[in-house]
């Protein structure tokens, strides 16, 4: 560990395209220091606002055009030539398969260039050990990745030995919040925009299911959650002849409290499974856009405390996607003495427990990695 490593993350998954320079210092003994020196994220809300989600193409698009500045920009902010580096580290999967390929060449073309190690991540990889990035959370600890397409409770042995407890069988919960965002006329991103509209509203206005708390496992289920929404919309607009702004906040607070009960609720089964693994330091962490919700991290702290688990929510700016977290898995990796050669490819899936058999349900993704 005395070693110290300075790696370049590029991520380039969904919509955001980002690049990072993340630095691990070791004294000799089991004491770092991690620094995070630049990231740089640019995003491409204007570029998909027209169509109410993310056109594939005209992300890959952007990705390709945007990466080189991204990394110039990164390299720039933090002081650090490519010479200084000690390694690439890419996202590889999962993702829109055109936006990762193009992250994976952008890297082996450095790689290449420069005769740095190249070194793969899993993107969900990337958000469940940011809480080791951000606080130096102690494995084995109980991760719920919680984004716009995974919701999975996770437990992380090792840099890449995790243990699915459950997850969503058919839509995550980040895409119920965009679709809930299209269907009231509320701007993307979904989450954000349906968070602040809640904070007006009265989250017992409207009485929506909360599916599959009749179940005693970790898995869940958003996709109803939606179809009620649609419903009690429709209802709506008939009686009213449109859509008032007081009825659209209680729908989004109502909205946002059933996701929150399932989170919660299945969160306390989980961290029941996890705590009689009897771990020396219980920690229960969250990650993904969605854990930006401040209604939500409020539940899971709140059940964390419960449980006598040390809670960690990393800062809303490592939440959602971003090249930090995977310059940082790149660092756990190739600690590990695991890199890869110029053969990498873009995967569309990877699941981070590839024992678990894949959950059931398939929505218009197919079926959950």
């Amino acid at each position: 560990m005395a070693r110290t490593l300075t790696f370049l993350g590029i991520e380039s998954s969904c919509d955001d395209t980002a690049a990072a320079i993340v630095r691990q210092s070791g004294t000799g003994t089991n004491e770092t220091r991690t620094e995070i020196l630049a990231s740089v994220v640019s995003g491409q809300t204007d570029l998909h606002a027209a169509f109410g989600g993310v056109v594939p193409e005209i992300a890959a698009r952007a990705h390709a055009e945007k990466l080189d500045f991204c990394v110039e920009q990164a390299l720039e902010l933090s002081g650090v030539d490519l010479g200084d580096l000690d390694g690439i580290a890419v996202t590889a999967g999962p993702g829109l398969i055109g936006g990762v390929m193009s992250g994976v060449m952008c890297a082996k073309g450095i790689a290449a260039g420069t005769g740095l190690p190249l070194v793969g991540v899993n993107h969900l990889a990337g958000h469940a050990l940011t809480p080791r990035l951000t606080d130096d959370m102690a494995y084995p600890y109980l991760m719920l990745l919680v984004s716009g397409g995974h919701c999975q409770f996770l437990i992380a042995h090792g840099p890449e030995e995790f243990t699915r407890l459950g997850g969503t069988i058919d839509d995550a919960p980040g895409e119920a919040f965009d679709k809930t965002a299209k269907l009231l006329a509320l701007p993307q991103p979904g989450g954000p925009n349906v968070e602040a509209e809640a904070e007006g509203g009265d989250s017992k206005a409207f009485a929506f299911p909360r599916p599959l708390l009749d179940r005693p496992n970790c898995d869940m289920s958003f996709s109803g959650l939606k179809t009620a929404l649609l419903r009690t919309r429709d209802e709506v607009v008939a009686r009213h002849g449109g859509l008032p702004r007081a009825i659209r906040r209680d729908i989004c607070a109502s909205f946002q409290a059933a996701v929150t009960d399932v989170l919660v609720k299945k969160s306390r089964r989980a961290l029941a499974e996890y705590m009689a693994l009897a771990p020396e330091t219980p920690g229960f962490a969250v990650a993904g856009g969605v854990a930006a919700n401040r209604a939500i991290r409020a539940g899971l702290e709140s059940v964390a405390a419960e449980s006598g688990a040390r809670f960690v929510a990393p800062p809303l700016r490592l939440c959602t996607d971003n090249a930090a977290m995977i310059a940082w898995a790149g660092i756990e990796r190739f600690r590990l003495g695991h890199t890869d050669q110029m053969d990498l490819v873009a995967r569309p899936r990877w699941p981070l427990d590839r024992k678990a058999a894949p959950l059931l349900g398939s929505g218009k993704k197919g079926a959950k990695a």
